[in-house]
């Protein structure tokens, strides 16, 4: 993401609630609605290659990206963003100021009232007004339909009647390809809005996988690009030679003394976790399940310090919560839940927040055992917050 105005911010969280999220009609819904699925099946449609793995000369390979690029910029678009941060002056005054910033998404499916997009966590995060800008220029407005802090994922939504039908005919839903099967060495290509100037598209090959990249609060595991990837890029696509996603830009290497090192979540990665955002609810603030707990989570650093797994540490565990009653304990370290990994704090908070009071789910959490942390699963009923 590109900030056009920066203001340092400090922020803190506690999970003893839930943040909102957004809604839908069902995970089956979804996957009769939707491209993101996580099943493909030889049957499945699949748009056309337009471009040959096997390069003869510069100039096939430079029109084939051409044929690329043009097949993939209908379903880029540029975000713009605008968010309140706080600030302090020279005598330590604090005051609130907006500030725009701008990033970059993937349309990644349609259903008959909704258009979806694709994009960073951090491209959306704390936004208060969020808007669309299209292959052809147009803008509409958008509201942030929910997150996943752990794997810097969000999904932005469109009203479908909000947009022309000029530009619908301009636009399409991506191919998402499988980033299991990229080699190291295969063609990459970045698309995105880079430095908010609008969409540019940068070419280079896939330097690495699994490249563990530490971020503001935790560690991914990415694929690793020379295309040149740049502030504003972030959200936008990573793809192959055939113009199939395979990476959703997420990161540049951060040191002047280093070039030629971007990052993407690999998109089989990124798709389980789309799809259950796309798929989730709307929960009033009474419907949301409550855990009650309060923890602190334990990134890279302190677990190497202190030598504990990384998670959410239990600080605390309210007497007849549902926490309890699951079996929970002061100093265990929530690893997972329902399968899904959890990392900080404000990822098990974007986790609950899309689940209803009643809900039953599977905590796997790491319990000190005479030095020696083993897992343990809980089952844990979340309750309503009273």
């Amino acid at each position: 993401m590109r900030k056009k105005h920066y203001i340092g911010m400090i922020a803190c969280a506690v999970v003893f609630g839930i943040v909102g999220s957004a809604s839908f009609e069902g995970i089956s819904y979804l996957y009769s609605h939707t491209v993101a699925k996580e099943e493909r099946t030889a049957a499945a449609p699949q748009t056309k290659a337009v471009a040959s793995t096997v390069m003869t000369n510069q100039t096939d390979s430079d029109e084939s990206v051409t044929k690329v690029a043009e097949n993939v910029l209908p379903s880029i678009v540029a975000i713009d963003v605008t968010m309140t941060e706080t600030n302090s002056d020279f005598f330590g005054r604090t005051y609130q100021q907006d500030v725009e910033g701008s990033g970059s998404g993937i349309i990644v499916a349609q259903d008959e009232r909704y258009l979806y997009i694709a994009t960073n966590n951090h491209v959306v995060a704390d936004a208060k007004k969020v808007s669309i800008k299209f292959n052809d220029e147009s803008v509409c407005e958008a509201e942030v339909k929910g997150t996943d802090s752990d794997s810097d994922l969000a999904v932005v939504q469109v009203l479908t009647k909000n947009i022309s039908d000029s530009t619908l005919g301009k636009i399409k839903v991506a191919t998402l390809g499988e980033s299991d099967s990229v080699k190291v060495g295969d063609q990459a290509i970045a698309i995105g809005n880079a430095l908010g100037y609008g969409t540019s598209v940068t070419v280079g090959y896939v330097s690495a996988k699994e490249r563990e990249v530490a971020g503001e609060d935790v560690t991914l595991k990415l694929l690793q690009t020379d295309a040149a990837i740049n502030p504003g890029n972030s959200g936008g696509a990573l793809v192959n030679a055939e113009g199939a996603v395979i990476g959703i830009n997420s990161a540049k290497y951060a040191d002047t003394e280093v070039e030629g090192m971007g990052f993407a979540i690999p998109i089989s990665t990124a798709v389980p976790i789309i799809n259950d955002i796309i798929s989730s609810e709307i929960l009033s603030e009474n419907e949301r399940g409550y855990l009650g707990i309060s923890g602190k989570e334990v990134d890279e650093q302190y677990a190497e310090y202190y030598n504990i797994p990384e998670g959410v540490y239990v600080a605390e565990v309210s007497q007849n919560s549902p926490a309890e009653k699951g079996g929970l304990k002061k100093g265990d370290i929530i690893a997972r839940l329902d399968g899904r990994e959890i990392k900080s704090m404000a990822g098990l908070q974007d986790k609950l927040s899309k689940l209803r009071a009643g809900t039953k789910v599977k905590i796997v959490v790491k319990r000190s055992d005479n030095g020696e942390y083993k897992e343990k699963e809980c089952t844990v009923t979340l309750g309503k917050r009273q």
